[in-house]
């Protein structure tokens, strides 16, 4: 794992033949007042999903995060373990009396909320600037 700024580099690996995709998904965390934002760049698959999960719920637990934005804009594919990722986030965040939301959903992401039914759960801000008035 490679760390650039606030960044976090996580590397996905295809396991099966166990050949370096060259593919990387990067956390961006941020926080206004009381609320995590977490930009994702990158792949959100099965490749990707533990690692992200584990990063976003320690930077929650360390920081006794209630709310929570994750920006999406930069999301270049995301399959069903991006919905659990979300899913998990979302429910950990209920557990704590706290809220999720996502912004900035690009059109492939967007499919995926859609077809998921995601939407029927977790509230969509266009962008920050509405995410952090509502949440």
């Amino acid at each position: 794992m490679e760390k650039e700024g606030n960044y976090i580099a996580v590397e996905e690996v295809y396991s099966k033949v166990n050949y370096f995709r060259g593919n990387y998904m990067y956390l961006k965390f941020d926080k206004i007042d009381d609320k995590l934002i977490v930009a994702l760049m990158g792949e959100l698959d099965h490749h990707s999903a533990e690692e992200v999960r584990v990063k976003i719920d320690d930077r929650i637990d360390r920081d006794n995060i209630r709310k929570v934005i994750l920006n999406f804009n930069g999301v270049t594919f995301m399959d069903s373990s991006g919905i659990g990722v979300v899913i998990g986030r979302y429910k950990k965040m209920q557990n704590r009396n706290g809220k999720l939301c996502v912004i900035e959903i690009n059109r492939t992401v967007n499919k995926v909320f859609e077809i998921s039914g995601m939407y029927k759960i977790i509230d969509v801000y266009k962008n920050i600037d509405e995410a952090i008035v509502n949440i």
